[in-house]
């Protein structure tokens, strides 16, 4: 597909820079004052008229017969802001945008539907993405044009050039749309495999060899650059070296899950993770810290300790909830989003990293006598500087390593640490903080909640329990409503926007993990309440997979189809191994064969890109080797669960009850006198025992 129209507009003009002063931005005011969502907010008082995504919006557009302008972003994307500064708060392009255009703002968080149809286009457009998202289309929302961040002076010349060309020959424009439509339509386009459904190891293993000759075998991840923690990636990984016992792939993961921990994308000070690294060596991050990194890293790294007992992942585990803890759980039990990754430097201005900075004179300063140490084990070197004299905190030797160079204990060195974190944290909570998106995202805090289930699972924790059961109980106080289905958004008491797919899917698979830890029915049962829901409003019944937004919603110029696995999994692929559970929970075929047929529908793409498919593999681990169902009734069921889950075995699901239950794996299993272990697979059962020890004998990897 040629797109010449794109090529010519894209082809810039040198203009002459204009040097007005942008005007004092709370002079103005758009409609985006009625907004919640913080990035909104943050365009509430540019000179442009924005409006959010809406009918009244897109009715305006095709009423006057005007051009859409779309902008995407989210509150902390620093380009976003970098965009804002040059551009929308300029009166002068202001004024060219306001004249020929319907101006829409949208935050990519609040309404992820809009950035998929403009982000596709961009691809499809482009040959990349990334956000901003800026796209033009015409006045029925098909894309016509788009660009991340463009420069005032291009992007003042790209908008004339548009709209001349709209008013004086429009036809040109709407075969441009007609072209793109038709590469969107293309992405969201899956094939029924009629194919029957044969799932096999040597499969997965030929994906994972075509996969691991992009491995970076120095410092782990993709042997690329930037670098994305992808968190299912490697728990697909680590899941799949352990059944298959390949001790190379699983040095692998040690090596990435080590390496991501030592980088400065970790947070050194006070736990948690940053989106991405700019380089090979996970040293500088985009620094803005998003929750859903930090939930699915949570569940990783416990899954990595329960393996391997690394300590390591112990400390990050545990800071990182810190962190979740301090900073992004509201009273209500809910978690916010995000930071940006910009905050203001000392010389008052924003600068993207100044709050998570330092410089080796500071260091001294504060170090003093211990700042050979600290160097050394951070990287107050080479190593570790960034830019303009700024080090990023970074590990590249093991704890064994120090301690034998500076004769010193482990204790000693611990107690070091965590003195020198205080101490950090301390004095940069003195900074100008970075600004939060305090909005919550259903989808986000279910992974959150799925990651502190994790954890509670992993190390016994309560408090960890405690934290997961409250923000359970906020989903489904807070953003279930009456007829079944959950709101995407929750700020300041107000939920709104009906959800979509991957608010369900993580949900679901967070409350099926939460019933397996507490035994408490509700939440699977409402897990199942909520897989019928999206049966309802959201199947396709000629792909046999879902669609991402509800049969409720406005429709768009497409209606997309999510199954990619990215940074967050593909919403098909959660829904298709929630189903997988679901279907041995409550013995419904019909969840089992509708996993079956998704996974089938995916298996031809699996091999070409197996990075885009980790969910999907991890699922047909479930179907290439035995999976246990494990039920345990009787008095001491929960502590057995607990004794049980201090053992990795990733190819189990667990039901349990301390009394009489008739769910169709606990039935008729009940003993007043002794609490027993059924350890089935296929429908078939060994015969019951008391220990533990015993059960994961009967449990093949």
């Amino acid at each position: 597909m040629k797109y010449s129209l794109l090529l010519f507009l894209i082809v810039m003009v040198s203009c002459k820079s204009q040097n007005n002063e942008t005007e004092s931005q709370h002079k103005y005011t758009n409609a985006l004052v009625k907004e919640t969502s913080p990035y909104l907010l943050q365009h509430a008082h540019n000179p442009v008229d924005w409006y959010a995504w809406n009918d009244e919006a897109l009715k305006k557009a095709k009423d006057e017969n005007k051009l859409l302008l779309i902008s995407v972003g989210y509150s902390s994307c620093h380009w976003c802001h970098v965009m804002e500064h040059e551009s929308f708060e300029d009166t002068l392009v202001a004024e060219v945008m306001n004249k020929n255009f319907i101006n829409i703002k949208v935050d990519r968080e609040e309404r992820p539907d809009v950035d998929q149809v403009y982000m596709n286009a961009l691809q499809i457009m482009k040959g990349s993405g990334g956000w901003p998202v800026n796209a033009i289309a015409l006045p029925d929302g098909r894309p016509i044009w788009a660009e991340t961040y463009l420069p005032k002076d291009q992007w003042t010349s790209v908008l004339e050039q548009i709209s001349k060309l709209y008013k004086e020959d429009p036809t040109k424009l709407i075969q441009q749309a007609e072209n793109v439509q038709n590469g969107i339509n293309s992405i969201s386009v899956v094939e029924v495999n009629s194919n029957a459904p044969v799932f096999e190891k040597d499969f997965i293993a030929q994906a994972v060899n075509t996969w691991s000759k992009q491995f970076d075998k120095k410092f782990g991840g993709i042997n690329r650059e930037p670098k994305f923690m992808m968190p299912n990636n490697y728990h697909f990984l680590l899941r799949y070296a352990y059944q298959t016992d390949n001790d190379e792939l699983l040095d692998f993961v040690n090596l990435t899950l080590k390496k991501i921990a030592y980088g400065g994308v970790y947070d050194h000070v006070t736990g948690g993770f940053s989106r991405y690294s700019t380089d090979g060596k996970w040293h500088v991050p985009h620094f803005e810290k998003m929750l859903y990194d930090n939930a699915q890293l949570v569940s990783l790294y416990s899954d990595a300790y329960l393996l391997t007992k690394d300590e390591l992942y112990k400390e990050i585990v545990k800071e990182t909830l810190d962190f979740i803890d301090e900073e992004m759980t509201t009273s209500e039990g809910a978690f916010y989003s995000s930071f940006d990754a910009d905050s203001m430097n000392p010389e008052g201005e924003l600068e993207e990293g100044a709050f998570y900075v330092w410089q080796k004179e500071e260091l001294k300063s504060i170090l003093k006598e211990d700042l050979d140490l600290f160097s050394e084990y951070y990287n107050i070197n080479n190593y570790g500087l960034w830019e303009k004299g700024n080090y990023v905190l970074i590990r590249k030797d093991d704890d064994a390593d120090i301690l034998k160079k500076y004769s010193i204990s482990q204790n000693e060195l611990d107690d070091k640490k965590s003195s020198w974190k205080s101490t950090l944290r301390d004095i940069r909570n003195k900074r100008p903080k970075p600004r939060m998106d305090d909005k919550a995202l259903t989808s986000w805090n279910g992974l959150m909640l799925k990651g502190y289930t994790d954890a509670y699972r992993v190390f016994g924790n309560e408090d960890y329990l405690q934290t997961a059961i409250a923000n359970a109980e906020f989903i489904t106080s807070k953003v279930l409503r009456e007829d079944g289905g959950l709101n995407h958004t929750y700020k300041k008491g107000e939920s709104k926007i009906n959800g979509y797919l991957e608010d369900y899917a993580t949900v679901i698979d967070a409350f099926i993990a939460l019933y397996e830890v507490t035994l408490n029915e509700k939440w699977l049962n409402t897990a199942n309440q909520l897989s019928k829901y999206i049966f309802d409003h959201f199947y396709d019944d000629t792909s046999k997979m879902f669609f991402y937004t509800s049969d409720e919603d406005t429709a768009l110029v497409v209606r997309n189809i999510v199954y990619h696995d990215n940074v967050i999994p593909g919403s098909n692929s959660i829904i298709a191994k929630n189903l997988f559970k679901l279907s041995h929970y409550f013995d419904n075929t019909s969840y089992a064969e509708s996993a079956t047929t998704m996974l089938n529908n995916i298996k031809p793409e699996i091999v070409k890109y197996p990075t885009a498919y980790s969910n999907w593999l991890d699922l047909m681990l479930n179907y290439t080797n035995p999976f246990y169902e494990v039920a345990i009734s009787g008095a001491d069921a929960k502590q057995k669960i607990s004794e049980l889950n201090k053992n990795y075995i990733p190819n189990k699901l667990i039901a349990g009850s301390t009394s009489e239950n008739n769910m169709p794996l606990l039935k008729n299993r009940f003993n007043p006198d002794n609490t027993l272990i059924y350890v089935c697979v296929n429908k078939a059962c060994k015969l019951p025992v008391l220990e533990v020890d015993k059960a994961i004998k009967l449990l093949d990897k």
